[in-house]
């Protein structure tokens, strides 16, 4: 999978791609992740990528030029399945979204910066707008981090235990049970006696006891449909 991140901060997001599973990741080949600054696309003198909003009001709207210009560079190059737009209104991210975004191919995201873009963006070129919640950050960089760690974890091959991925939280509407190692006992609190058996069945129940617990506790809502 190949991922293209069109972004005005380039350095705010070099960071989170080259540590841990996202480096390991692209060094095994499994994923590739490339950062364009829009500004390089820009024809005004000072790379302006911003404008004033037609009809007025508070903030600048990044212009269409560049990001067309873009975009249209990188799908001259190859085919993408989709065009995202990091934005507060767009779906709010969620497992589901991240496993159905796993299994496609090559993704562009388009992090969101000032007031928005050009709305003619969004009408040409965006084919799914996703928000990681509501609430607003300066820009779409952070976003798009969350989003690609959340699709890239799940790609075969990515992580050593393939089926960690299948046992995370929201994989089946449930939250992840608790979790313990070693030592089985640490200040008087012992690890639950079941964990330590080696009956399999019986661990397996008591997994899916606690996580519906923990999920009727603390995300409700996430058993809405029961």
């Amino acid at each position: 999978m190949r991922i293209d991140i069109l972004t005005v901060l380039p350095d705010l997001l070099k960071s989170p791609f080259e540590v841990s599973i996202m480096k390991r990741a692209q060094e095994k080949g499994l994923a590739e992740i490339h950062i364009h600054n829009i500004r390089d696309y820009s024809t005004h003198k000072n790379k302006n990528v911003d404008d004033y909003q037609y009809g007025g009001g508070a903030g600048m709207v990044m212009s269409i030029e560049p990001i067309a210009r873009l975009i249209e560079k990188l799908q001259g190059e190859r085919e993408y399945t989709e065009i995202i737009y990091m934005t507060p209104d767009g779906e709010v991210l969620d497992q589901g979204i991240a496993n159905e975004l796993s299994l496609k191919g090559n993704m562009i995201i388009l992090c969101g910066h000032y007031k928005g873009v050009d709305e003619r963006v969004r009408m040409k070129y965006i084919t799914k707008e996703i928000s990681i919640g509501s609430y607003v950050l300066s820009g779409g960089e952070l976003a798009a981090a969350v989003l690609v760690d959340s699709v890239v974890r799940l790609l075969p091959g990515v992580l050593n235990d393939e089926t960690s991925a299948l046992t995370d939280s929201f994989q089946d509407n449930l939250l992840s049970p608790p979790v313990f190692t070693r030592p089985p006992e640490f200040e008087g609190m012992k690890v639950p006696d079941v964990l330590l058996s080696g009956d399999f069945k019986k661990i397996e129940e008591y997994r899916e006891k606690e996580a519906y617990r923990r999920t009727k506790e603390r995300r409700p809502d996430l058993l809405k449909d029961e």
